[in-house]
C-alpha cells in the first residue's frame, strides 16, 4: 500500500500547538505522508515563529503569508492559495485544527476538489452566531468527512445536528491539546526565559484577544477597568495580541498589569502551572487551566465548553466590571477539586492517526 498524503493546514497558535502532537505521532508512522501548510493568519514571529521552534514542528512545506485583511478577503485568498497547493499536491485527506479563517478555508478548497476532510475539534457549539469561530467551524463541520471530537459534548451536538445521517465518520478522540500538554511539560520545566527571571508569585495569568472585546471600547473599558481593581490585590501577568497591545496603550487602558509580549508555548506552559487563577476571553486557554487544575474566569458571554461551566470550574463574566470582580473574589482562594476526566486520555493523537490509516485500507 502506498503510503496514505495528507495536507495539514495551520495558521494560529492553538493549531500549531494541536499539529505538534499529531505531526510527531505521524512521523512515527512508516504509512503517512504529511505536507504541512501555514496559512500565515498569525504572522508577528511571537505569534508563530516561535512555536514551531520550539516545539519541533517541521518548517512548513507552504508559507502563503496571508494576514491583516477582513474575513472575506483573507478566506478568499487562502482558498485560492490552498486550493493551487491541494492540486499540485494531490493529497488523500486534507485536515484543519479548530475554527478559525484557515480552517474554513482549507475545508472548502479540499471538499470542491473532492478530497476528504478531517477536522479536529469538531462538533464545538457556543451557540453565538456573531462569533465569526462559530460560523467557520459548523460549515467545516458540515463538509468533513472525519469529525474528530475532543468531548462527549461535542459528538452528542453532531449527533442533535442529525450529522449521524450524513456520510461521514464521528468519533470522541478526546483533546489533542492534552497530547500536547502531556508531551511537551517536561521541557517546558526545563526551559529558561526572560518572563520566568522577572516574575513574583503569586499571580494571575490573563489573555485578551478576541475581536468581541478588543474592538468594543465599552467592553474593553469594563474589562480593563476590573482588572486593574484586581491587580491592586494580586499581580496579573498580561500577555498581548500586537494589534490588542497597541489599543491599549492607544486608550491608555493599563495601570499596574504586567504587560508582556506574546509568549512561547512552553512559558505559558510554564505560567499556567504556577499561576493561581486564569483570566481569559480564549478557548484553548479555558482548557489548559483545567488541565493544569486552575479555575478560569472566561471573560466571554458563552463558551463552547460548556462542561466546564456545568462542572463550575469555568466563570463566565462576560465584560461585566462587578461580575469579574467578584468572580476573581469568590475562586481566588477555592481548593481545586474536579477530578473529572472531560477531554479524554492523552492519546487523541494515535487515535485520530489509526482512524485516519484504516479508513485508506
Amino acid at each position: 500500500m502506498s503510503k496514505l498524503k495528507i495536507i495539514t493546514v495551520v495558521g494560529a497558535r492553538p493549531q500549531f500547538i494541536k499539529a505538534a502532537a499529531l505531526s510527531k505521532a505521524i512521523a512515527s508512522s512508516n504509512d503517512l505522508e504529511e505536507i504541512l501548510l501555514h496559512t500565515g493568519q498569525h504572522f508577528d514571529e511571537n505569534m508563530s515563529d516561535i512555536f514551531f521552534k520550539e516545539m519541533g514542528l517541521p518548517k512548513p512545506n507552504y508559507q502563503l503569508s496571508i494576514n491583516g485583511l477582513n474575513h472575506g478577503a483573507m478566506t478568499g485568498r487562502m482558498l485560492e492559495g490552498i486550493e493551487e497547493i491541494i492540486l499540485k499536491e494531490k493529497p488523500d485527506t486534507l485536515l484543519v485544527y479548530g475554527d478559525t479563517n484557515s480552517t474554513l478555508a482549507g475545508a472548502l478548497a479540499a471538499k470542491k476538489l473532492h478530497i476528504k476532510v478531517a477536522h479536529v475539534e469538531a462538533g464545538l457549539r457556543s451557540y453565538n452566531m456573531q462569533m465569526p469561530e462559530e460560523v467557520n467551524r459548523i460549515l467545516t463541520d458540515r463538509i468533513s468527512d472525519y469529525l474528530f471530537c475532543p468531548t462527549d459534548k461535542a459528538v452528542q451536538n453532531l449527533k442533535e445536528e442529525g450529522f449521524e445521517y450524513f456520510n461521514c465518520a464521528i468519533q470522541n478522540t478526546g483533546d489533542i491539546m492534552l497530547d500536547s500538554l502531556l508531551l511537551f511539560s517536561e521541557y517546558a520545566e526545563q526551559s529558561v526565559s526572560g518572563i520566568r527571571k522577572s516574575i513574583k508569585e503569586p499571580f494571575i495569568l490573563c489573555t485578551i484577544h478576541r475581536a468581541e472585546n478588543t474592538d468594543d471600547i465599552n467592553r474593553l473599558n469594563a474589562i480593563f477597568d476590573a482588572l486593574n481593581t484586581i491587580a491592586e490585590e494580586r499581580t496579573i501577568i498580561l500577555p498581548l495580541h500586537p494589534r490588542t497591545k497597541q489599543k491599549i496603550k492607544d486608550l491608555k487602558l493599563h495601570n499596574n498589569i504586567l504587560i508582556t509580549d506574546p509568549l512561547g508555548y512552553f512559558d505559558m506552559l510554564y505560567l499556567l502551572k504556577k499561576c493561581d487563577l486564569v483570566m481569559t476571553d480564549s478557548g484553548g486557554l479555558q482548557k489548559e487551566a483545567y488541565f493544569n487544575k486552575k479555575y478560569c474566569i472566561t471573560l466571554r458571554d458563552e463558551t463552547e465548553w460548556t462542561e466546564l461551566t456545568e462542572s463550575h470550574c469555568n466563570m463566565l463574566t462576560g465584560a461585566e466590571r462587578d461580575v469579574i470582580i467578584k468572580a476573581f473574589q469568590d475562586s481566588i482562594q477555592k481548593p481545586f477539586i474536579e477530578t473529572r476526566q472531560f477531554y479524554g486520555d492523552g492519546k487523541a493523537s494515535y487515535k485520530i492517526l489509526h482512524t485516519l490509516l484504516a479508513h485508506q485500507q
